[in-house]
């Protein structure tokens, strides 16, 4: 089972000159920002993300240590989700309350892709009697919006919402496949990049040619780099313009399936599944 927390693997380590155009395009939007940026919200969400990366209730020292805010401003923020009915406080701690899951509910019910995925991810898994991702970028993981899990799945702990680090996830390099090479080297650089398993991919060199080996060939391969015994498969889901919208995965046993066969027998499979979403989207 994968448990990976994003909190693991993210540094900041800063790359120079990507940071210098960075901050003249804050310096140009400041005035724009200080009108129209809402730092209340900016709080709430993160208190919210908080409950997720701690795995559990938060008491208000954690909190201000996980968002890196105030306790001050950590306790009117959570008492303000109490207020509305998305936390909930039981003495000095505080936790996620089941009005929150409108909030995931809101994206998978408003998003073009959320919408149509969950059948042809359970046809794809079906046919295949493997378990099928839809995984999108979120700067430096790629994010579950749907998944059919198929019952002999090794990764059992993976749902909607999972992360997994974008630079050792087939569906992360897939993503990162359409990036310009400055803003990988710029993403990779902001990184730390652990090793999960012995054939876990960790130098900038070798991360970069797998990104641009998954673009030439139009797909990337996970090969155990995350799971020892699981192998996967990505492609990209382009809209009917052309335009990235996300990565669709397939995920074996290495018992079941060798790095050749997986080519042989899954990528068929996910080239149908895509050349679906293009139809539809």
């Amino acid at each position: 089972m994968i448990h990976v927390n994003e909190f693991d693997y993210i540094v900041r380590i800063p790359n120079i000159e990507l940071e210098k155009m960075t901050r003249l395009e804050k310096t140009r939007n400041d005035r724009s920002a200080d009108r129209e940026y809402v730092m209340g919200l900016e709080k709430g969400l993160a208190i919210i993300e908080a409950f997720g990366i701690v795995k559990g209730p938060l008491t208000l020292t954690r909190a201000a240590e996980v968002t890196g805010h105030s306790k001050a401003s950590i306790r009117r923020s959570l008492i303000t989700l109490c207020e509305l009915g998305y936390a909930r406080q039981q003495g000095r701690e505080f936790s996620l309350a089941a009005r929150a899951l409108r909030l995931g509910h809101a994206y998978v019910a408003s998003d073009a892709l959320a919408k149509v995925a969950q059948p042809i991810l359970e046809m794809t898994s079906e046919r295949t009697a493997e378990s099928a991702s839809i995984a999108v970028l979120d700067s430096q993981d790629a994010v579950f919006v749907a998944r059919s899990t198929h019952r002999r799945s090794l990764s059992s702990g993976l749902g909607v919402g999972a992360r997994l680090p974008a630079y050792c996830s087939a569906t992360g390099r897939v993503l990162l496949s359409e990036m310009a090479p400055a803003e990988v080297g710029f993403l990779l650089n902001r990184m730390s990049r652990p090793a999960f398993t012995p054939h876990t991919r960790t130098s900038t060199k070798d991360i970069v040619r797998e990104i641009k080996l998954a673009r030439s060939q139009g797909y990337a391969i996970n090969d155990e780099e995350l799971e020892i015994g699981l192998r996967s498969i990505a492609v990209p889901i382009r809209n009917g313009a052309g335009e990235l919208m996300a990565a669709i995965s397939l995920s074996v046993a290495t018992s079941r399936l060798n790095r050749d066969e997986v080519v042989e027998k899954l990528l068929p499979e996910l080239e149908t599944a895509r050349r679906i979403f293009a139809s539809l989207l």
